[in-house]
């Protein structure tokens, strides 16, 4: 399996307001891992500014919403998306969306809201102002670096659940138990850690453990 790259994201949620000819601006953002998830920030920011004149919303984020990467290869497909929300089109979603590309930003989700002041600014000056809003809420967030998770589930009787449970804590790794009729362990791991940690879980239960 290929090593996945590190990625860089916005360590918080934040945002950052500004004035441009009598019309006031809020960029939001926040950290996000899903299609799911970014939409859910985005309808959170249209609720919260609902009588704001715009708000343009972009995300890039992995595709689908199991996680971070495709199990297996390593490989990370990114979806990108962006909406004008009303304002000339081209002139707002895209460069917002063109600060997220350039500075290789992804997991994130970002919303520029607009409360309209009166004075029209032109494409270029829409642009300028809905980029601005991207950039100094990614400033007030601050980046950081990670490294790409995949989830898997460990499902075992509870003769195994011991031995298990034991392995991924000595690894270190972050996971949730489910214990039913059977347990159940909801388990987060870096793509590369993956397969040799399915490999240890098969070996300690002889292969009665359940991976999903």
């Amino acid at each position: 399996m290929t090593d996945p790259e590190p990625f860089t994201t916005v360590s918080k949620r934040a945002s950052a307001r500004f004035e441009i000819r009598g019309s006031e601006f809020i960029g939001y953002i926040a950290p996000v891992d899903t299609v799911s998830e970014a939409e859910a920030f985005i309808a959170e920011i249209n609720e919260q500014h609902a009588d704001a004149t715009h708000n343009v919303p972009a995300y890039r984020v992995p595709a689908g919403n199991a996680s971070s990467a495709r199990p297996g290869d390593g490989s990370v497909m990114i979806r990108e998306w962006c909406s004008d929300d009303g304002e000339p089109s081209g002139s707002s979603g895209k460069p917002a969306l063109n600060v997220l590309t350039q500075q290789d930003i992804r997991n994130v989700a970002a919303v520029i809201t607009r409360y309209y002041g009166g004075t029209k600014l032109g494409v270029g000056g829409l642009a300028r102002a809905y980029s601005r809003g991207v950039k100094e809420a990614i400033a007030a967030a601050g980046t950081v670096e990670k490294i790409p998770h995949e989830r898997f589930t460990a499902q075992v009787e509870y003769d195994d659940s011991g031995t298990v449970r034991g392995i991924l804590e000595s690894t270190g790794v972050t996971f949730d138990a489910q214990y039913e009729s059977t347990v159940s362990f909801e388990v987060r791991v870096p793509i590369d850690e993956a397969a040799t940690l399915r490999e240890r879980l098969r070996d300690a239960t002889s292969g009665r453990v359940k991976l999903a």
